[in-house]
């Protein structure tokens, strides 16, 4: 049993009183200090527009490509987000409020194929198919790698809806139809508002899905004119661009959200849920639909896998550059999650002890800037390092700072969670005894948070070994990780020796399937 305490405002402002002055102000300067490196990015943006001057942006900006790529951009959203929003909500309602046979396994199915990284599904459904490209491959790969992004958070909403609801709407005399979509599914806006939100920035910042079925996007044409021409002023306003639309898209998640309550707010313990007997037909229709997910999100990749790996034969396991490309892997993945972990816990622990308008903006900074594409963060470090710390220019150290922007608040979200439940007396008890506020947080605080630090590090190491774009450009010469060495494989059409490296890449993104899947039971109170 879980017993959940609260201190009463007074003895909050007692407890912070204890210790005046200099107790925080550490913490405020570190969390200032990640905030404006967070900034960087979109600061470098701003700075390269205003260098390259009125007369040079406008004929970048407004010109045929940039709105070719605009019109792709804004079909590849509009027909992909809603598809994926109608697959995810389906799947969550038959697996949580049905009587579909197996309906725990096929939840956990629907999760799996996060553990593919999008660019490999793409590279089985070239494999499979050819002659797949253009907007049709690139809307058909997009809903099957990220579907899931929509079904974790609307399953894990049915979970948690007051079934008193329906039972009112029903002796209304409401059918169930109606009821769904008059009652359960305006309940459901906050989770597809959310998993949307992520869908679409993952449609924005993806790059080796669309390279490899030739879909020209924003993240392409950025990454093709950077290398070819190291054109800095033409990739940067093609960035300003891709900018642009990630703003609208959080400015529009936020305006579909509203401002309604949905917390269940009267007395009593919640019931059990309502479960939908499914006629015959209406059942052999959702495990149609429930294998037909499974086998094109799991079973194509898992097959052109096998295959290819089965047609290379042991000549594809190249332990000379595949063990190197492991070792790279898990060195960025564990110092990355390291270095993340450890710059989240200022704005963790402002957060929960003692949080304000300075935090809210402070944490707001981490957020809107790992909303930015990869490419976008790259190009600006790219920019910064050339003009101003040419030193760290191409070394991991550049890498690491590109991977801190981009993955603090996957490392941000489970620390807070860890510290909240920490209670504050412990560490106003050890720096009343002596400690130092930094050895106080560390002995006391930080020790008892390590299980959701630990989650944290978990989630941004797992996002580390799968990223592709940001590495390829920051990487120094040599590096060569799992997803870069996959990439020139398949770049040389070497589907058969890339095989092993995808393997590995999903063998490592399956505890992060499983991480989720758990959170998700584990909200629910299941």
């Amino acid at each position: 049993m879980v017993v959940h305490t609260s201190v009463s405002p007074n003895l909050r402002r007692r407890s912070r009183g204890l210790f005046p002055g200099s107790g925080n102000a550490w913490v405020v300067g570190l969390a200032v200090l990640v905030a404006l490196l967070a900034l960087l990015p979109i600061a470098c943006i701003v700075a390269v527009s205003f260098q390259t001057g009125w007369e040079t942006l406008v004929p970048l900006v407004f010109r045929p490509r940039v709105g070719e790529l605009l019109i792709n951009t804004v079909l590849l959203v509009v027909i992909t987000i809603p598809l994926c929003v109608t697959l995810g909500v389906a799947l969550a309602w038959l697996t949580e409020r049905t009587d579909l046979p197996g309906r725990r396994w096929w939840s956990l199915l629907a999760t799996a194929p996060l553990a593919v990284p999008a660019f490999v599904h793409s590279y089985a459904w070239v494999s499979l198919v050819p002659p797949i490209h253009g907007l049709p491959g690139a809307v058909l790969v997009s809903v099957i790698a990220y579907f899931p992004f929509l079904y974790l958070p609307v399953a894990a909403t049915l979970r948690r809806l007051d079934p008193a609801i329906e039972d009112v709407a029903e002796s209304l005399g409401l059918e169930p139809t109606a009821i769904f979509f008059r009652v359960v599914l305006p309940q459901l806006r906050l989770a597809i508002c959310g998993g949307a939100l992520l869908v679409g920035l993952h449609l924005l910042a993806e790059y080796g899905l669309y390279a490899m079925i030739r879909f020209d996007t924003f993240t392409t044409a950025i990454f093709d004119q950077f290398k070819s021409t190291f054109n800095g002023p033409a990739a940067n306003m093609l960035a300003s661009v891709l900018v642009l639309c990630c703003l609208v898209m959080l400015t529009a998640e936020s305006a579909a959200r509203g401002t309604a309550r949905y917390a269940r707010v009267g007395s009593g313990s919640a019931r059990e849920q309502r479960v939908v007997r499914l006629k015959p037909a209406a059942s052999l229709l959702a495990l149609t639909l429930q294998v037909t997910t499974c086998a094109l999100a799991l079973g194509v990749p898992l097959l052109i896998l096998g295959n290819w790996l089965i047609a290379g034969g042991t000549q594809v396991w190249q332990m000379a550059e595949l063990l190197p490309a492991l070792q790279q892997t898990m060195m960025l993945g564990v110092a990355g999650a390291a270095l993340t972990t450890c710059a989240s816990i200022p704005i963790a622990w402002l957060s929960t002890r003692s949080p304000g308008r300075l935090q809210r903006v402070l944490e707001g900074c981490n957020y809107i800037t790992s909303s930015l594409p990869g490419i976008v963060v790259a190009l600006a470090l790219v920019t910064l390092t050339i003009h101003f710390a040419r030193p760290i220019y191409q070394t991991a150290i550049t890498v690491l700072l590109a991977y801190l922007l981009m993955f603090l608040p996957r490392a941000l979200v489970s620390l807070r969670a860890g510290i909240a439940q920490a209670p504050v007396e412990l560490e106003n008890i050890a720096r009343s005894l002596g400690r130092s506020p930094a050895r106080a947080l560390w002995l006391t605080t930080l020790r008892l948070a390590a299980p959701g630090a630990a989650a944290g590090a978990a989630l941004v190491f797992l996002a580390i070994t799968n990223e592709l774009t940001t590495t390829l450009l920051l990487a120094p010469n040599g590096t060569r990780t799992l997803a870069t060495g996959f990439w020139a494989l398949t770049s040389e059409i070497d589907y058969a020796a890339a095989a092993p490296y995808a393997l590995l890449m999903i063998l490592l993104s399956l505890p992060l399937t499983g991480l989720l899947y758990h959170q998700s039971k584990r909200t629910a109170g299941r």
